[in-house]
Protein backbone atom coordinates (compact mmCIF):
# COMPACT_ATOMS: atom_id res chain seq x y z
CA UNK A 1 0.00 0.00 0.00
CA UNK A 2 3.06 2.27 0.08
CA UNK A 3 2.74 2.56 -3.69
CA UNK A 4 -0.88 3.64 -3.41
CA UNK A 5 -0.05 6.28 -0.81
CA UNK A 6 2.86 7.63 -2.86
CA UNK A 7 0.68 7.90 -5.97
CA UNK A 8 -2.15 9.51 -4.00
CA UNK A 9 0.10 12.15 -2.46
CA UNK A 10 1.90 13.00 -5.71
CA UNK A 11 -1.30 13.18 -7.72
CA UNK A 12 -3.06 15.08 -4.96
CA UNK A 13 -0.40 17.80 -4.82
CA UNK A 14 -0.21 18.14 -8.60
CA UNK A 15 -3.96 18.30 -9.16
CA UNK A 16 -4.78 20.47 -6.14
CA UNK A 17 -1.98 22.85 -7.16
CA UNK A 18 -3.50 23.24 -10.62
CA UNK A 19 -6.89 23.76 -9.03
CA UNK A 20 -5.54 26.52 -6.81
CA UNK A 21 -4.11 28.28 -9.86
CA UNK A 22 -7.55 28.20 -11.44
CA UNK A 23 -9.29 29.44 -8.31
CA UNK A 24 -6.84 32.29 -7.73
CA UNK A 25 -7.15 33.62 -11.26
CA UNK A 26 -3.72 32.80 -12.62
CA UNK A 27 -3.55 34.68 -15.98
CA UNK A 28 -2.61 31.52 -17.88
CA UNK A 29 -5.67 29.73 -16.53
CA UNK A 30 -7.96 32.69 -17.24
CA UNK A 31 -6.69 32.78 -20.82
CA UNK A 32 -7.08 29.02 -21.24
CA UNK A 33 -10.70 29.12 -20.13
CA UNK A 34 -11.30 32.13 -22.40
CA UNK A 35 -10.00 29.94 -25.24
CA UNK A 36 -12.37 27.15 -24.21
CA UNK A 37 -15.24 29.61 -24.56
CA UNK A 38 -17.52 28.25 -21.85
CA UNK A 39 -16.99 31.18 -19.50
CA UNK A 40 -14.93 31.75 -16.39
CA UNK A 41 -17.51 29.97 -14.24
CA UNK A 42 -16.12 26.71 -15.64
CA UNK A 43 -12.64 27.65 -14.38
CA UNK A 44 -14.02 27.94 -10.86
CA UNK A 45 -15.91 24.65 -11.12
CA UNK A 46 -12.91 22.76 -12.47
CA UNK A 47 -10.60 24.39 -9.93
CA UNK A 48 -12.90 23.47 -7.05
CA UNK A 49 -13.21 19.89 -8.32
CA UNK A 50 -9.44 19.60 -8.64
CA UNK A 51 -8.80 20.91 -5.12
CA UNK A 52 -11.53 18.68 -3.68
CA UNK A 53 -10.20 15.66 -5.58
CA UNK A 54 -6.61 16.34 -4.57
CA UNK A 55 -7.56 16.64 -0.91
CA UNK A 56 -9.93 13.68 -1.17
CA UNK A 57 -7.08 11.42 -2.28
CA UNK A 58 -5.58 11.55 1.22
CA UNK A 59 -8.84 11.04 3.14
CA UNK A 60 -9.27 7.27 3.59
CA UNK A 61 -13.06 7.37 3.56
CA UNK A 62 -13.30 9.03 0.11
CA UNK A 63 -9.97 8.39 -1.62
CA UNK A 64 -11.32 5.79 -4.06
CA UNK A 65 -14.20 8.07 -5.05
CA UNK A 66 -11.78 11.00 -5.37
CA UNK A 67 -9.61 8.93 -7.72
CA UNK A 68 -12.68 8.04 -9.80
CA UNK A 69 -13.80 11.65 -9.98
CA UNK A 70 -10.33 12.84 -10.98
CA UNK A 71 -10.06 10.11 -13.59
CA UNK A 72 -13.26 11.33 -15.23
CA UNK A 73 -12.22 14.98 -14.94
CA UNK A 74 -8.83 14.28 -16.50
CA UNK A 75 -10.30 12.27 -19.36
CA UNK A 76 -12.59 15.24 -20.03
CA UNK A 77 -9.56 17.56 -19.96
CA UNK A 78 -7.80 15.36 -22.53
CA UNK A 79 -10.81 15.58 -24.84
CA UNK A 80 -11.00 19.38 -24.43
CA UNK A 81 -7.27 19.69 -25.08
CA UNK A 82 -7.62 17.90 -28.41
CA UNK A 83 -11.01 19.12 -29.64
CA UNK A 84 -11.11 22.71 -28.37
CA UNK A 85 -7.61 23.89 -27.48
CA UNK A 86 -5.77 22.03 -30.28
CA UNK A 87 -3.10 20.87 -27.83
CA UNK A 88 -1.83 17.43 -26.97
CA UNK A 89 -3.64 15.23 -24.47
CA UNK A 90 -0.53 13.56 -23.05
CA UNK A 91 -0.23 15.38 -19.71
CA UNK A 92 -3.93 14.95 -18.92
CA UNK A 93 -3.75 11.29 -19.94
CA UNK A 94 -0.63 10.72 -17.82
CA UNK A 95 -2.39 12.14 -14.76
CA UNK A 96 -5.48 10.08 -15.68
CA UNK A 97 -3.31 6.95 -15.73
CA UNK A 98 -2.10 7.72 -12.20
CA UNK A 99 -5.70 8.32 -11.06
CA UNK A 100 -6.66 4.98 -12.63
CA UNK A 101 -3.79 3.24 -10.81
CA UNK A 102 -4.95 4.70 -7.49
CA UNK A 103 -8.53 3.68 -8.26
CA UNK A 104 -7.48 0.11 -9.05
CA UNK A 105 -5.36 -0.10 -5.90
CA UNK A 106 -8.23 1.25 -3.79
CA UNK A 107 -11.19 -0.29 -5.65
CA UNK A 108 -12.16 -2.37 -2.63
CA UNK A 109 -12.96 0.92 -0.85
CA UNK A 110 -15.65 1.96 -3.32
CA UNK A 111 -19.18 2.10 -1.90
CA UNK A 112 -20.99 -1.19 -2.28
CA UNK A 113 -17.78 -3.20 -2.50
CA UNK A 114 -17.09 -5.84 0.10
CA UNK A 115 -13.95 -5.46 2.16
CA UNK A 116 -11.24 -7.97 1.23
CA UNK A 117 -11.06 -11.02 3.44
CA UNK A 118 -7.82 -12.01 5.10
CA UNK A 119 -8.52 -15.68 5.71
Amino acid sequence: MITAWALQILLGFAIAGGGLLKLTGDPTMVEMFDDIGAGQWLRFVVGALEVAGGVGLVIPRVRALAALGLLLLLLGAAVVNVTVLDTGPLSALAFAAVALAVLLLRRHELPGRAAPTTS
